[in-house]
């Protein structure tokens, strides 16, 4: 088939969906008003038979079919009348006054359509008679029916305007929660660089050449953090990037320093939020080779237990200093990484400390075991 006989059959169909849509609601509307003059026939003739004293039914069906029908044809008009906007302030007084004379006006358009069905089916029956008993038991509820309109459309305006709120909201909430994502992001970056510069100047003096691949790793370790915005990465991209920065690390400590890597393949393609072992792994080193004599041993375990993924980020030559909560509330590393988890995972991503025994520390991290959603960003090539 031809994109030309494309162009010709697909408005056809979308003009026959639009004409069964308008079908069924003209159905609709009929079925609606046909229960309606039946309901209120019957109400009238049980009403009746509870007093004593009944007519045949069909005289009640065909005032009730003169009643409903009045209102039906008046139904769309009254749709026009009735107000297209919020009635609230500053025109709120406006609009009421307005729509009070609309519903009169409605109210007494459909008692002289009501004497019209009359005069049209019953010939014989005085008009004017009719005019004052279709005014005096039917234009009040003509009139409450405008309002009842009225007020069915106010409730649909408020209801619109309530989702869409909700709507604005939620998006606000979302846009706040990645800006404070994206804040506590970036806060790790300045730290980041500021130790690493200093552990170079420190470097530059005893070994110009390690201090020189020292600056390059970061060079390369800060290209990938400006280039890639995500708030979460795979773990694979992650582990790349925490290996960048064992490397300035092993330049600077040298022999002191060793690391282990212990990860089940399967969870590479898991989603972490991007930067969260580096602010772990530099207190791991921190804290333990960098304040302890003697070598130390950074390890890092990824595992699975039902529905989460853990690491573990261990160092065997340190002690906890402080209790656990009080150094979350310390550390710009651990303070950041908790608020990022929980920003992120609400409960459900937990990062906890503790000591190991006879030495050493582990930081543990618990979140939601799930594969990445978004595309994978810049990569970076692991250090030798």
């Amino acid at each position: 088939m031809s994109d030309d006989t494309l162009s010709w059959d697909l408005p056809d169909v979308e003009d026959r969906l639009g004409f069964r849509d308008i079908a069924l609601r003209c159905v609709g509307y009929a079925c609606a008003w046909f229960a309606l003059v039946t309901l209120f026939a019957a109400i009238g003739y049980v009403t009746d038979w509870l007093q004593g004293h009944t007519w045949r039914f069909d005289t009640y069906l065909t005032w009730s079919f003169i009643q409903w029908t009045s209102l039906a044809m008046l139904l769309p008009v009254a749709l026009w009348l009735a107000p297209h906007e919020p009635i609230e302030a500053p025109h709120r007084w406006r609009l009421l006054w307005a729509n009070f004379g609309h519903s009169l006006v409605f109210a007494l358009a459909a008692v002289t359509l009501g004497v019209i069905f009359t005069n049209i089916m019953m010939p014989n029956v005085d008009i004017r008679e009719q005019f004052i008993q279709f005014l005096s038991k039917h234009a009040a509820a003509d009139f409450l029916a405008y309002w009842l309109l009225v007020g069915v459309r106010q409730a649909m305006h408020f209801h619109r305007e309530r989702t869409r709120r909700e709507v604005q909201a939620s998006r606000l909430v979302a846009q706040l929660a990645q800006s404070r994502l994206q804040l506590l992001k970036m806060q790790l970056h300045p730290h980041f660089v500021f130790n690493t510069l200093h552990a170079a100047a420190t470097l530059t003096r005893e070994d110009a050449a390690a201090a020189e691949d020292m600056l390059l790793r970061l060079a390369e370790l800060l290209r990938t953090y400006l280039d890639d915005e995500r708030q979460e990465i795979s773990l694979r991209e992650e582990l790349d990037l925490i290996e960048l920065y064992l490397g300035i690390q092993r330049v600077r400590f040298k022999d002191r320093l060793t690391t282990r890597v212990d990860i089940d393949p399967e969870l590479l393609d898991c989603a972490v939020p991007s930067l969260i072992l580096q602010p772990i792994v530099e207190n791991a080193i921190g804290h333990g080779i960098g304040k302890q004599v003697g070598a130390d041993c950074v390890e890092i375990d990824c595992y699975r237990v039902p529905g989460k993924l853990c690491i573990d980020v261990r160092n065997r030559n340190s002690t906890l200093i402080a209790s656990p909560e009080s150094l979350f509330q310390r550390g710009i590393g651990l303070s950041n990484s908790r608020l990022r988890l929980n920003e992120l995972y609400g409960s459900a991503g937990v990062i906890s400390l503790s000591e190991m025994t006879p030495r050493g520390v582990i930081c543990r991290i618990a979140l939601p075991l799930k594969p990445l959603a978004t595309a994978a960003g810049p990569r970076v090539a692991r250090a030798a």
